[in-house]
């Protein structure tokens, strides 16, 4: 077997690397991405920049602006941001809502190490310590009691504020994240003019895994406070946290190795442990895998390699993890067969097993159902009573997995109740969905309840969790694709709370609003009558 990236099992205090923007204090002045260098007065380049600002406003002219200025001056303007002092960076979020945002963040398992990093220095030169999320989300900020409250009353610079290009101008946090690099701003070079009695400097983290942009770490202060070192400080802890975030990410693989070592070794065909980006944690035999990182389907289910060589893909817990199996082409005796199931608004589930139909009774579809829940089988009394309720016999619940078991051609095994085969099903599609947050997709995949007339416990149970995990998700995105997904499918049609905010959301414009006005009406009416 072999293992991908093994880290130490000891976490260690990683160091900094230099910084990829700031090699030394010499290259500074011809660094495009920096405000300032040492040898230049705050005071004569704060007249400089306001100079080339007016002159923006007036007729458009950058050609003496720095690159990433000028392009963001043009973004800003071009986004209809106004540059006057009457602008405001607007709240997206409130206290409650921001906290909680935080707390789910994976920054925010990094709050120590950027404040050990920046707290010197910002307590030294009364800066701000800030971090953003991926939109410009404003949600932590640290530093000077004084300095976060005249930040909060001048600019609007606090938690829950949205400080995008698109929210607030040419700023540090918005323009690395437009830019997806490092940058300092300085003075007028704020594109807003309330902003220009002030500096920052910001620099982008990534998640270590995917490459995806995680959100921003800032440096913020008054203009006169300005110095190029705030720019390699901010530079070095994003990539400080970067290392951390890898030290955790490494471990957590370690974890799952050990956990999961059984599943690939003894003679179970060719297999791999594979982490939810995609990426490859371990495989065996050897070189199997043509690839160092997968596309797989949410919730399992069959896939192709880029090999050409068919598998499947066994979800672990809420998408931890999940073993990928190879998969004969020709499913010879003894190989698991594979069965998919649609589960979703049917009374009676639409079965398939190795491409061909199965016809299910309702029961059959209730037993299949929560056989699938449950991976690690059941006992006859535990089916009995998820099926019948308290006063359900086991002896009932062995004479209708006897019948099934022989549709399914002995793909259940007798000692504990478990499905022998690979299963790929609806239900499981919808929740692989919602444990990557992808929840537009899942609520566009949502076609309805569960076996909706079932009234067998456990269907009723899986049936309760799933739509109100759903419904949780889709009323807490801040995403109007997926509140007008959830309010097109039968459990959403009726919910008044989902149009309501889906009405407060839509811009007048939009062509969906008055079918949003009409129904809230309607179910006013309803609900009052």
């Amino acid at each position: 077997m072999r293992y991908i990236g093994v880290a130490p099992t000891r976490r260690a205090v990683v160091a900094p690397a230099a910084p990829r923007y700031l090699e030394d204090e010499e290259k500074m002045s011809t660094n495009q991405w920096l405000a300032i260098d040492s040898a230049t007065s705050p005071v004569d380049r704060a007249r400089e920049v306001r100079r080339e600002w007016e002159q923006f406003l007036d007729d458009g002219d950058v050609d003496s602006v720095r690159a990433p200025i000028a392009h963001s001056w043009q973004r800003s303007h071009a986004a209809g941001v106004d540059p006057s002092r009457e602008h405001r960076a607007p709240v997206a979020a409130d206290e409650d809502e921001t906290s909680e945002r935080w707390g789910v963040h994976p920054l925010a398992a990094a709050s120590d190490l950027i404040r050990d990093c920046l707290a010197p220095i910002a307590d030294a030169a009364a800066h701000l310590i800030v971090v953003s999320d991926a939109d410009g989300l404003l949600l932590w900020i640290d530093g000077n009691a004084r300095i976060r409250l005249d930040a909060a009353d001048v600019m609007n610079f606090t938690e829950g504020a949205m400080w995008s290009e698109g929210g607030a101008g040419t700023n540090a946090i918005g323009t690395a994240l437009a830019a997806d690099h490092a940058v300092q701003v300085f003075a007028a070079e704020h594109f807003n003019e309330v902003v220009q009695e002030w500096t920052c400097a910001a620099a982008p983290v990534h998640d270590p895994d995917t490459g995806r942009l995680l959100g921003i770490i800032d440096l913020t202060g008054r203009m006169k406070t300005v110095h190029p070192h705030s720019f390699g400080l901010a530079v070095a802890t994003a990539q400080a946290v970067e290392s951390f975030m890898r030290v955790l990410m490494q471990e957590q693989d370690n974890r799952l190795r050990s956990r999961f070592a059984e599943r690939l070794g003894g003679r179970g065909g060719r297999r791999a442990l594979v982490a939810p980006s995609g990426r490859i944690l371990a495989h065996t035999p050897d070189g199997w895998l043509a690839a160092d990182r997968l596309v797989l389907p949410a919730g399992g289910g069959e896939l192709v390699l880029p090999s050409g060589i068919h598998a499947f893909a066994e979800v672990v817990g809420h998408e931890e993890a999940f073993v990928l199996r190879e998969v004969d082409g020709t499913r010879r005796a003894g190989r698991p067969r594979l069965l998919k199931l649609r589960l979703l608004a049917r009374d009676h589930a639409d079965a398939e097993m190795d491409g061909k139909a199965l016809h299910l009774t309702r029961r059959q579809s209730e037993v299949l159902s929560l056989l699938a829940e449950r991976p690690d089988g059941m006992t006859s009394e535990e089916l009995a009573a998820d099926v019948y309720g308290d006063a359900g016999q086991p002896g009932t619940a062995r004479v209708e997995v006897y019948r099934l078991r022989k549709l399914l051609r002995h793909g259940i095994d007798t000692e504990r109740y478990r499905l022998t085969m690979e299963v790929e099903s609806d239900v499981a599609r919808i929740r692989g969905l919602l444990d990557r947050g992808e929840v537009r997709a899942a609520a566009e995949r949502y076609e309805g309840p569960l076996l909706p007339h079932s009234d067998a416990p456990g269907v009723v149970l899986a049936r309760e969790a799933l739509e109100t995990w759903l419904r949780q998700a889709v009323m807490t995105a801040d995403d109007t694709g997926a509140l007008w997904a959830w309010v097109q499918c039968p459990s959403g049609r009726d919910d008044l709370l989902a149009w309501k905010r889906l009405l407060s959301e839509l811009d007048y414009e939009d062509p969906r609003r008055s079918l949003a006005a009409s129904q809230v009406g309607a179910l006013r009416a309803a609900y009052r009558g």
